[in-house]
């Protein structure tokens, strides 16, 4: 069957088609994505503006027009942590579901930890043992460990690479070099709210094998040597805490104008990779984990094959 994956997220709408059924590969057919940047639009009462609602419904009709074009027989339709802080959030989303009739569905954050964490469970398969999986999205940092399909912890910061731009690097924001000060005052942001979920994870058990997945973290392995995305996706990828504390050095010294110029840098997204190379080597420094393998399946894979497992036998 050919299934439709539209996720809206913080910074992204992303739409995902693939063809597939259960037990098989989902194969890729159609990959389309649009910068939204929803959490700009959430201001400070905590209301979802009106032209953050208008762009929104854009962005789901666009989608919704090339999932039928694509001939797509489902579409499943979620949205994470943007929609998640607005308190507006529900009742926008029902406008929109008017409009389009695209039922978007509301993920919390343990959802979108223990989906990613099946991804990538499925990606690297039972031999990877006591999995630990890390995923820097643009408001929220989903972390689950387990040995199964499904996690025995999965927890969800408000550590994203986006929400830590806004909250801590205006100067980065706006094109120019993070502030060092204000760098030094994410780290230590982080590790406070990192310090209980790592004392949980280290409960759950020692991992054999460590996972992240998102943008930030192909982003930052791609800047510290890791192959290109034009490779494929089964060329190994990894990032070092060493390289990441370099880099880190790096781009605390560098405008994110120019760090847009870079090989592998989003130029929407360059701004953020100070705040997420922050975030990602203060989690993996208070984990112990000196390395990760870089996954290439994610959220809209473990929609996919939640919904394929669903159908039984068909």
């Amino acid at each position: 069957m050919r299934l439709g994956v539209l996720d809206v997220g913080s910074n992204t709408v992303h739409l995902l088609v693939v063809d597939a059924h259960r037990g098989a590969h989902p194969t890729p057919m159609h990959d389309d994505r649009s910068v939204l940047r929803l959490a700009e639009h959430v201001h400070a009462d905590g209301m979802l503006s009106k032209e953050g609602e208008k762009a929104l419904l854009r962005a789901v009709q666009r989608a919704c027009d090339q999932a039928h074009e694509q001939g797509c027989e489902e579409l499943l339709a979620l949205v994470t942590s943007a929609i998640r802080d607005a308190n507006n959030g529900l009742e926008v989303l029902e406008r929109v579901r008017q409009r389009t009739g695209v039922d978007l569905q509301v993920l919390t954050g343990e959802d979108e930890a223990r989906l990613t964490f099946l991804a990538v469970r499925r990606w690297f398969g039972w031999s990877a043992g006591q999995l630990l999986v890390l995923d820097i999205g643009g408001g929220s940092l989903e972390v689950a460990s387990g040995i199964d399909e499904d996690p025995d912890v999965a927890l969800s910061l408000p550590l994203g690479a986006g929400r830590m731009t806004r909250r801590f690097l205006p100067a980065a924001r706006a094109g120019g070099r993070p502030d060092l000060a204000a760098l030094e005052e994410l780290e230590a942001y982080a590790a406070d709210l990192l310090a209980p979920a790592a004392r949980k994870l280290r409960e759950a058990g020692a991992p054999d094998l460590v996972a992240a997945t998102s943008k930030t973290f192909r982003t930052l392995a791609r800047l510290t040597g890791a192959a290109p995305y034009s490779a494929g996706l089964q060329v190994p990828r990894e990032l070092t805490l060493d390289g990441l504390d370099q880099l880190v050095g790096f781009v605390a010294r560098i405008e994110s104008a120019a760090l847009a110029e870079l090989r592998g840098v989003s130029p929407d997204r360059a701004h953020q990779v100070p705040a997420g190379a922050v975030v990602a080597a203060t989690a993996m420094r208070l984990l112990d984990v000196p390395c990760v393998l870089i996954c290439p399946w994610a959220l809209r894979e473990g929609v996919i094959l939640r919904r394929l497992d669903s159908l039984g036998g068909v």
